[in-house]
């Protein structure tokens, strides 16, 4: 059974985006690059939802290249720690340990893909 399932499938991820967002919107520091940039809230939530099906071994219709909307943003370490610590809470709030664990594991994946990319260095990683 993969993940996806697991966690609920769509609805389960939708539930998750929901509780995990509206901490985003009000956090201190994510809260106003957030709430400056996305206007309609329920369409980006379905995109992310789409998103985190894919990652997560469901369905998906989402097209790729989650990069490109970060690197106008001007996030950074501190950024992407902040959304990890909301991220793991949410998942370990919302979700079986288990499955928290394995979507903490996986955002943090991406979480340092991204970080390479807004350093510039993309590059084959070779390792762990």
């Amino acid at each position: 059974m993969t993940l996806y399932e697991r966690i609920g499938g769509q609805d389960g991820i939708a539930q998750l985006l929901r509780h995990f967002y509206a901490d985003v919107r009000q956090h201190q520091v994510l809260g106003p690059i957030f709430n400056q940039r996305i206007h309609d809230w329920p369409a980006h939530l379905v995109k992310i939802g789409e998103f985190w099906a894919r990652q997560t071994g469901g369905p998906s219709r989402y097209a790729g290249g989650f990069a490109g909307a970060h690197v106008p943003l001007g996030i950074g370490p501190a950024h992407l720690d902040a959304w990890l610590s909301l991220w793991d809470f949410n998942c370990r709030r919302h979700l079986p340990p288990q499955e928290a664990q394995e979507l903490s594991a996986i955002a943090r994946r991406i979480g340092g893909q991204l970080l390479r990319i807004l350093s510039g260095n993309a590059g084959l990683q070779i390792g762990s």
